[in-house]
């Protein structure tokens, strides 16, 4: 059983877990979306800085939560890849310094991984064959896990805006705040799903010949923003129920074909706009219908966190993959496809 430490810092949250294998002991997050909410989204050097200021604490506090030291840990995760290339430059040089210091193996994680990787803590299930929905602020894509250490296979993703970044730009046209997702979703909760008829992107026949699995939100995006223009008098919780729910409904869609066309009949769904409410409960109801069994993380371990990079560095130990270098690079842009650095 190894004892590991895992830092993220791909965008605005310092995050450090700790895991005891599947046993999630602690799990602290410092986020510095306040500094980033007057500017309307996440302002790269804003970020960098504030993971420097927070590092050190975030760290004694998740060990303090643990009631373990340094001497204890086994072994060190981080975040590597994608993200902010400064606020990943943070997270890896951190844990760079940990490992050498302690003398510890050090594995660099994929961002995208290690939100699937969450779905394993304080349960026995074994991750099976199974398709996965990745909804975040940077990444919508429905991914084929095989073997989440070893075997990922890209089916779809997004060919503009990730669903997170819709949800973030339409409440901003709409003086909402941010960051978008929350905001919106509390506004739909008294508004009509089927008030506005938006448009479901990619979902055409001519479309889904060419992309069966992928997203595009632009589309969408702009039809919300010329609905607005065009109705002085709107009332933001239609058009929050409304574009909320077509962002949901292709999300879901795709995902349950893609469970059938794979024959696997298993959905995880993960990253920070897993916690959405109505997609959480559109996905029951459809997963229920399709009798594809449903796996979404806690709410509070669907947005960025160091608990899911340790428990990917923890799955990857089990796995028995190698440890990365001491003096790993950080890569903005990374694959799915480059699990394990």
């Amino acid at each position: 059983m190894a004892l590991v430490l895992g830092i993220e810092t791909s965008c605005d949250e310092t995050a450090v877990g700790i895991v005891n294998e599947r046993k999630l002991l602690a799990n602290v997050i410092s986020s510095s979306v306040e500094q980033h909410a007057r500017f309307g989204g996440v302002v790269p050097e804003v970020a960098s800085r504030a993971h420097l200021e927070a590092m050190q604490q975030v760290i004694k506090q998740a060990l303090k939560d643990a009631s373990v030291t340094l001497k204890d840990i086994d072994a060190i995760a981080v975040t590597a890849g994608p993200g902010l290339i400064g606020a990943l430059l943070v997270g890896v040089s951190s844990a760079s310094g940990l490992a050498l210091a302690l003398d510890k193996p050090l594995y660099g994680v994929n961002h995208l991984s290690a939100h699937i990787a969450v779905d394993q803590l304080d349960n026995d299930v074994v991750m099976q064959p199974t398709i996965a929905l990745l909804v975040s602020g940077g990444h919508s894509s429905i991914l084929q896990v095989n073997n989440l250490a070893k075997d990922v296979i890209v089916k779809g993703a997004t060919i503009d805006d990730a669903a997170g970044e819709a949800f973030d730009k339409i409440a901003r046209i709409m003086g909402l705040g941010f960051p978008g997702g929350p905001v919106i979703d509390k506004q739909a909760v008294s508004g009509g799903r089927d008030a506005i008829n938006f448009p479901r992107g990619l979902t055409q026949s001519t479309d889904l010949e060419k992309h069966p699995y992928d997203f595009s939100f632009s589309g969408l995006k702009t039809a919300v923003s010329r609905y607005l223009q065009q109705t002085p008098n709107y009332k933001k919780s239609d058009v929050a129920a409304s574009f909320q729910e077509a962002v949901v409904d292709v999300l879901i869609s795709k995902s349950l074909s893609a469970c059938k066309e794979s024959g696997i009949d298993r959905l995880v769904i993960a990253g920070g706009v897993a916690a959405n409410s109505r997609l959480r409960e559109l996905a029951k109801q459809r997963c229920e219908l399709s009798k594809v069994e449903l796996r979404i993380p806690p709410i509070g371990l669907c947005t960025d966190n160091g608990a899911m990079v340790a428990a990917m560095g923890s799955l990857a130990i089990s796995q028995g993959v190698a440890p990365s270098q001491i003096g790993i690079s950080a890569d903005s842009a990374a694959s799915i496809a480059q699990v394990i650095w």
